[in-house]
């Protein structure tokens, strides 16, 4: 199976060890990566401020690059959640006809990671060691749009080594939001309090999830208040093996 990663900017930019950890993922799978190096943003920012016109060329230059993928993998719930929530709105508002049909015809071919891995590939086992203590946020998008629902559970519980720690309140927002935090500024801080204060409770050393938009928020969060623990993307983890252990930052 070939498939086409869409990295996102967001990781692209800030995590580049997330998009490498899901090459070595994959290829240990069998799987044959491809990387378009025209891919940009998905336009959720633009989308999310008011900017229709702007991720409309976002949305299309998406769809013009990855048409014929036989799938498309993205870590990024945040991302995906865009591509099937809000491309269909912009595609009949600002397109034709043909494009809404190209996009109706790829966004069945369009995972998120986790997605991927359990409902593509039918695999939960990925040969994973990662010996640590762990307890996993559910991000909003997958959560609520993709309803990603017990998929990165189970793919964290066949990780040799990981002590999956359950986190309370799962369903609570983490307070990031793209640019709520900064429109909102007081609210978020209190929602990310609100959460931290849950994952610190959990005595684990790694705080896992499937968006690093997230993580980001909480690992800020961590890092001010000496928490001792750090954040690591779901796809370091599932990397992550005996010989080649997780990249992890400082």
């Amino acid at each position: 199976m070939r498939v086409s990663l869409f990295i996102t900017c967001y990781n692209d930019t800030l995590f580049p060890e997330t998009g490498r950890a899901v090459v070595h993922l994959l290829e240990r799978l069998g799987v044959e990566l491809g990387f378009n190096p025209a891919q940009t943003c998905c336009g959720q920012m633009h989308a999310n401020t008011g900017f229709r016109g702007e991720a409309f060329s976002q949305a299309k230059r998406f769809v013009r690059l990855y048409r014929d993928s036989e799938a498309v993998v993205v870590p990024s719930s945040s991302c995906v959640a865009m591509v099937r929530d809000q491309y269909p709105g912009l595609f009949a508002e600002l397109g034709t006809a043909e494009q809404g049909k190209e996009l109706a015809a790829l966004l069945p071919r369009v995972y998120e990671l986790s997605e991927f891995l359990i409902d593509r590939l039918g695999v939960e086992d990925v040969g994973a060691y990662f010996p640590h203590r762990v307890t996993y946020h559910a991000s909003c998008h997958g959560l609520r749009s993709l309803h990603l629902g017990d998929r990165p559970w189970r793919l964290l519980g066949k990780v040799r080594g990981l002590e999956l720690v359950p986190l309370a309140n799962l369903d609570r927002c983490c307070g990031f939001g793209g640019t709520f935090s900064v429109k909102n500024g007081e609210v978020s801080s209190a929602m990310l309090a609100a959460k931290l204060q849950d994952i610190v409770a959990t005595g684990a050393e790694y705080c896992t999830g499937v968006d690093n938009s997230c993580l980001m928020h909480l690992g800020g969060a961590m890092h001010r208040q000496y928490a001792g623990m750090k954040t690591i993307h779901i796809a370091q983890i599932l990397a992550s093996t005996e010989t080649s252990p997780a990249e992890v930052t400082a």
